[in-house]
């Protein structure tokens, strides 16, 4: 049944692409995350203000004091005017621009990460929230990687808009404001054409320019995604001798993110070409009108000293403006992509008003007349009904594509019953203490489920830490026990970090047979009403197996329990046992009743005593498959 699940997760057809949207509609999106902090958006735009007045008063006060300069030399003004006039009211001001400007970052910076702590932790949420499938379908290197860029964006975004584009704008209304008012209007419309054909030119050039940027980042979550998949199947890599081939993957990856980003830089150095080349033209056009305007009388030194601030303190974060346009641009495209994993619908969904599963007492569970597939061309189950009692073990035999994981995966509602696409078809339902589990909460589900899967995947820290997550803010004392129902505890305590040895990625530090063991008592520290035991002990000599076998017992007593084998002899003391194959069911009796009838399961039985439990053969070798 994995595989079929995995062949179905892997034919599907990809989901609908995303049209990109636009940039004020990924605005639109984050503005509500920063307005929870609306005063301190306030406060910065305040000092943001402020810290500008400052700044345009420092060429406004040059230009007086250079005008009053007039002394003759031992002068007792010039005593009081340079000294405490000069040092003074520059100094303040220019104290005045940095005070500003670090309370402006000081008391916004709580929103800013703010805002990004919420969004990356709905994303985290939502993506656990997403369907098995979507699970199944992902790429993961991929994805960290936009949610990394994505929280990075915000941090971008508000800090090259907020704290560097706007108060460019508010300094360049003031600065044409003046130039306006006290010069000819030649001085206000020189500056605004050079502003104009430059903020044209660089937000042109910076649009063609990035497909090649997109095509970096493109290039660059792909290269992270073959290391991450290489790296995560070390061992498959190692088995077949593939470095090599990994290798070559990678660096093919490599090569077309080294062109994209030659690309980007080429036209990068276009961009900074064309800018300076007009920032030049301005400020010489700008400086050749004042300069006239001196030798004529019409303005004094001390103008042209102030114009000639003014341009600098405009051009020089005008310099920056094509890296933070391209970097808003960026950020915004990243933030996008994030927010497209947040709007990724669920396919598994609570209803409106779902209440938490009740009636755990007697947690009777039942597949009534179950119809699924994984896509509509491929039909997994067909009409299936069964019931497991209260406190009772029903165990399900067949070969491997049979359905036998399906039902667990059901169970768990990590899909609904139906058939995609046909709803003519009826889906059946699935009961537990006869509440249809699509009408109450997920968590509710599974919560009152515990599974030991065939496949254990353990977290890349601690023994303890992986036990006791079957149950979270367990005691050492509980974990312990815990293991010694497992058998896993001598083990544990004969290593020297003991419980806190680290198990590595994927548990790859343990065996099969340890992975599976700690499973097992991470199930058994949980203690739900229901278990599900899916090849629990197919990592298992037969040795520890037959212990194993008998903790099992002993913890589902009293438990309503769906066993899930391929090994006879795992199963012969389950209430009753059902023969799956191409989603059907066959038979289903007790032990000796299917003996006594003398089909399928008798044939396989038959076959195992005949070959003895060493050798005991799956069901596929009986099957023919």
């Amino acid at each position: 049944m994995r595989r079929a699940a995995e062949l179905a997760s892997t034919s599907a057809p990809p989901a609908t692409a995303r049209p990109d949207k636009s940039d004020w509609a990924t605005l639109q999106r984050l503005l509500p995350y920063l307005w929870q902090y609306k005063w301190r958006v306030v406060g910065a735009l305040v000092f943001m203000v402020g810290a500008k007045l400052a700044n345009v008063g420092v060429p406004v006060l040059l230009k007086t004091l250079v005008d009053k300069m007039s002394f003759k030399p031992g002068d007792p003004a010039a005593v009081l005017v340079v000294p405490v006039g000069l040092l003074l009211a520059y100094g303040l001001l220019r104290l005045s621009t940095s005070l500003f400007t670090e309370l402006r970052e000081l008391i916004f910076s709580k929103a800013t990460q703010g805002a990004a702590r919420r969004i990356a932790l709905e994303t985290f949420q939502h993506l656990h929230a997403l369907s098995l499938r979507f699970h199944l379908e992902r790429q993961t290197g991929g994805m960290t990687r936009d949610i990394e860029r994505g929280v990075r964006g915000i941090e971008s975004l508000i800090s090259y808009s907020l704290f560097s584009i706007v108060p460019t704008l508010i300094e360049v209304v003031l600065v044409l404001s003046i130039l306006g008012i006290k010069f000819d209007a030649w001085f206000a419309w020189i500056t605004l054409i050079a502003l104009v054909l430059y903020i044209v030119f660089t937000v042109t050039v910076t649009e063609w320019r990035t497909k090649y940027r997109k095509q970096a980042n493109e290039f660059d979550s792909a290269a992270h995604t073959k290391a991450i998949d290489s790296l995560l199947n070390y061992e498959t890599v190692k088995y077949f001798n593939n470095e090599g081939f990994e290798a070559s993957r990678y660096d093919e990856s490599l090569q077309r993110l080294r062109k994209a980003r030659l690309k980007s830089q080429t036209t990068l150095s276009m961009l900074n070409t064309g800018q300076q080349l007009i920032i030049a033209v301005g400020l010489v056009a700008m400086l050749w009108r004042a300069t006239q305007g001196v030798v004529d009388g019409r303005m004094t030194l001390g103008d042209l000293v102030m114009v000639n601030a003014f341009m600098i303190q405009l051009y020089i974060p005008l310099n920056f403006l094509g890296v933070l346009y391209r970097e808003i641009k960026q950020s915004l495209t990243d933030l996008d992509k994030m927010f497209a994993l947040m709007e990724r619908e669920r396919e598994i969904a609570d209803r409106p008003g779902a209440q938490p599963l009740a009636g755990l007492e007697q947690a009777t569970v039942r597949f009534e007349h179950v119809n699924f597939a994984y896509e509509a061309s491929r039909p997994i189950l067909h009409d299936v009904s069964f019931e497991i009692p209260a406190g009772k073990t029903v165990a399900v035999v067949g070969p491997s594509g049979s359905g036998k994981s399906t039902l667990a995966r059901l169970l768990y509602r990590f899909y609904d019953v139906g058939i995609p696409g046909h709803p003519e078809v009826p889906s059946g339902r699935i009961t537990i203490a006869g509440q249809d589990i699509r009408a109450v909460t997920q968590s509710s589900v599974r919560q009152a489920i515990g599974i030991v899967p065939q496949d254990t995947v353990l977290f890349n820290d601690t023994v303890e830490y992986n036990i006791g997550y079957g149950r979270p803010g367990s005691s050492r004392a509980q974990i312990e026990e815990a293991a010694r129902a497992a058998r896993i505890h001598g083990f544990i305590e004969s290593t020297p970090k003991g419980y806190q040895t680290m198990v590595g990625e994927r548990g790859l530090k343990l065996s099969g047979g340890e992975k599976q063991r700690v499973a097992i008592a991470r199930t058994l520290l949980k203690d739900p009403p229901i278990l599900i035991f899916d090849e629990a002990t197919s990592a298992l000599d037969s040795a520890n197996e037959r212990a194993i076998q008998a903790e099992l017992k002993s913890a589902a007593q009293n438990k309503t329990t769906l066993l899930i084998a391929h090994r006879l002899s795992t199963v012969v003391d389950a209430h009753e046992i059902l023969v799956m194959d191409a989603g059907r069911i066959l038979e289903r009796g007790s032990h000796n009743e299917l003996l006594a009838r003398g089909g399928r399961y008798a044939e396989m039985w038959a076959l195992q005593q005949q070959s003895g439990e060493a050798a005991e053969p799956r069901f596929e070798e009986v099957m023919g498959m």
